[in-house]
């Protein structure tokens, strides 16, 4: 059995998405699914930030390095020159 195969069996069908709602409408009544929406949303934006923030930051590290690199190298073309 191959891994797509795998992955294909353990994906729900239409009749267990089905039960999937019935026991959250269950669970959490109708009044409450959109608040819980409303958190989960609240949540995946406060985690995309995170990972934007996490991401622009490296990015600036990596820029820096570079500026720090082209000026090392610089120097090493002028103290040649005046050497």
């Amino acid at each position: 059995m191959t891994l797509s195969n795998i992955f294909l069996l353990s994906m729900p069908g239409g009749s267990e998405w089905i039960l999937i709602i019935i026991v959250v409408l269950l669970m959490f009544g109708g009044k409450k699914i959109p608040e819980l929406m409303r958190g989960i949303g609240r949540g995946m934006r406060e985690f995309n930030d995170a990972k934007n923030n996490v991401k622009s930051e490296i990015e600036e590290g990596m820029k820096e390095k570079d500026k720090d690199d082209e000026i090392r190298r610089l120097k090493q073309q002028l103290e040649q020159k005046n050497a």
